[in-house]
């Protein structure tokens, strides 16, 4: 076989890997944790109509931005130009798989279900990693401790969001938000650089219209 045909059968396998992973992210259901969600052992609260929706709404951002880390570590991971950074991307999206089915899980809970825009907000952030890998790995690193940095910051709100009586839903954000601390300075102590203000401002806007789309739709 040829280099070229050798390059050729890579670049299609790498494609039929990454629209597999898109539709283990994207399809209820098809993703599996590997560790049991911290619900678990809780008892489902006594919640009003108006609790149980607004609790959906925070949980269906949750479950929306892992379809975005999802996208943007795949994309980071393609473009990643040394073999352990992508290493690293990959290790990362798996643990945030962990993330995605614990939000799918509480909503099925709550009778609700993921946004229906999670399609177009996984191209998009696929398409944002992609660009921060080619940007270069000490950019793309930064872009994950930033993104991280500003998930924490959204849980830590949604957490005080939460009625007091739901233990379930607040063991999952509280796990995740340890989790997304460890991912951040991982990213950072593996030389990521900090973003300019312009960027960090353009990414908080962004993740502002997903979190007010997400909530009702």
């Amino acid at each position: 076989m040829t280099d070229s045909a050798q390059r050729s059968t890579l670049d299609i396998d790498l494609l039929i890997q990454q629209f597999d992973q898109a539709l283990r992210t994207l399809v209820p259901g098809a993703s599996a944790a590997q560790r049991p969600s911290p619900a678990q052992p809780l008892d489902e609260p006594e919640l009003t109509e108006s609790e149980r929706r607004d609790v959906a709404g925070l949980m269906r951002i949750n479950h929306t931005g892992e379809v975005c880390a999802q996208a943007l570590y795949q994309g980071q991971a393609l473009t990643a130009r040394l073999p352990d950074i992508r290493q690293s991307m990959e290790h990362a999206a798996r643990e945030e798989v962990d993330h995605l089915v614990w939000c799918e899980q509480r909503l099925q809970e709550l009778d609700s279900r993921p946004s229906l825009l999670n399609p177009a907000w996984y191209a998009l952030s696929f398409g944002i990693g992609a660009a921060a890998g080619l940007a270069g790995d000490k950019w793309s690193l930064g872009f994950v401790a930033e993104t991280e940095q500003q998930v924490g910051v959204h849980l830590q709100e949604h957490l005080e969001q939460l009625p007091r009586n739901d233990l379930r839903s607040r063991a999952v954000l509280e796990q995740m938000l340890v989790d997304e601390r460890i991912h951040g300075e991982t990213a950072r102590d593996a030389g990521g650089a900090p973003l300019p203000p312009p960027v960090k401002l353009a990414m908080g806007l962004m993740a502002k219209v997903m979190k007010g789309l997400a909530y009702r739709v």
